[in-house]
């Protein structure tokens, strides 16, 4: 608002002196009060709220120090102008103590100094309003981001909890074979998936998913994956399909249900199904990456990703392949969030490491992942670190 819009109070007990200030603001535009005493000025105050006070020093009952001392106690952002003619030092250092905006002396000649010194109390007053209106409004505005955190934080928590039950809970052994994985999970919801069952007594299937992207819509897009394989397993348990035991048909109808959802979400993918008795393994891959490490008698290689992510293109292709198991010794199988860990600079350095990792006879992928978490590393993940290993004793 215009500072002449304000309202003032004016309080003094000498008629002239409270008529002709009264007379000159109310000339200037202002909105004008008065009081002949500290009592009445009081009363008005705490019935009228004005923008400021003038008073006078000197008055009977209730003087301008007592009346300055109690309108500070109730809105110490109300400015009030002392004008004393007694000009004592010490009443003017106990006006100022108390919080006067200023301090002038009788007589006032010219009423101009006293607009000035009432212009500039009043755009304190208003600078000091705005910036506890805007204190307020801020406090508001982190409170309901603060809520709205903490909402997100239950959410995701309930999202964590849920995602966990997703996930194996034991080492699955069959035969010389044993298959175990390890997360890391990140402050997301997490857009990793692995799982691993016994489809029958000398079958193993298992796979990991690395949903693109973070957050809920990730995360719905690993609940659609594991649904659709579970189900496709209780078809082959019922006898109405055998799609669970071909590895790329399956990725090719995981493939189009994605498309389905038109979420704009893709996932790299390793589906794997081990015959215990036969050593016998066939898999299909979807741009799983990093690429799956084989470890050997003979030493260490790598399985180099083909075909698209599923939930690309509707004509993309996945061949079922199988796995040489001469001298086989483990298969290992990770999600790239491990790359965000590694102190390596470039990706092929990266990618030279985990090989080196797997070749180590007394080493494991679990071991590095354990020593990651031991440092500290792992703690505030921008990704989820998963790692699947298929291991024969």
């Amino acid at each position: 608002m215009a500072i002449n819009d304000s309202t003032l109070l004016i309080v003094e007990d000498e008629q002239a002196i409270r008529e002709s200030i009264v007379a000159y603001f109310e000339d200037s535009g202002y909105r004008i009060l008065e009081a002949s005493n500290g009592s009445e000025g009081l009363s008005i105050f705490e019935s009228k709220q004005p923008d400021l006070v003038i008073c006078d020093l000197r008055m009977p009952g209730i003087d301008g120090l007592q009346l300055l001392s109690n309108i500070m106690d109730q809105s110490d952002e109300t400015p009030v102008i002392v004008v004393s003619g007694a000009g004592v030092m010490t009443d003017v250092v106990e006006a100022l103590r108390l919080g006067a905006a200023d301090y002038l002396m009788k007589p006032v000649v010219d009423l101009q100094v006293l607009e000035h010194s009432v212009e500039r109390a009043l755009e304190r007053s208003l600078l000091v309003k705005d910036n506890l209106r805007y204190r307020a409004e801020l406090e508001k505005r982190n409170q309901e981001l603060q809520d709205h955190v903490d909402r997100l934080k239950l959410d995701l928590q309930a999202g964590r909890a849920v995602q966990q039950q997703l996930l194996p809970r034991y080492t699955l052994t069959q035969g010389k074979y044993e298959v175990r994985h390890d997360m890391e999970p990140s402050t997301y919801l997490s857009g990793d998936l692995v799982d691993y069952f016994e489809l029958d007594p000398s079958t193993i299937v298992f796979y990991i998913a690395d949903v693109s992207g973070h957050g809920a819509s990730s995360a719905l897009i690993t609940l659609l994956i594991k649904t659709q394989i579970s189900r496709y397993r209780a078809e082959y348990e019922n006898g109405t399909s055998d799609l669970i035991s071909s590895p790329g048909p399956l990725l090719r109808q995981i493939n189009l249900e994605l498309l389905k959802t038109q979420t704009n979400k893709h996932a790299t993918l390793f589906y794997g199904i081990l015959n215990t008795v036969e050593d016998r393994m066939t898999y299909s891959m979807a741009a799983h990456f990093p690429s799956p490490i084989i470890s050997r008698e003979g030493g260490c290689e790598t399985i180099e990703p083909e075909a698209l992510a599923v939930g690309l293109f509707e004509d993309a292709s996945y061949e079922t392949r199988k796995l040489d198991m001469k001298g086989f010794k483990s298969l290992t199988l990770l999600s790239d969030g491990i790359f965000e860990l590694m102190e390596d600079e470039t990706l092929a350095e990266k990618e030279d490491r985990l090989l080196e990792l797997g070749a180590q006879p007394t080493h494991t992928m679990y071991d590095y992942l354990a020593k990651l978490r031991e440092n500290g590393q792992t703690m505030n993940a921008p990704d989820d670190i998963t790692v699947l290993t298929v291991e024969k004793s």
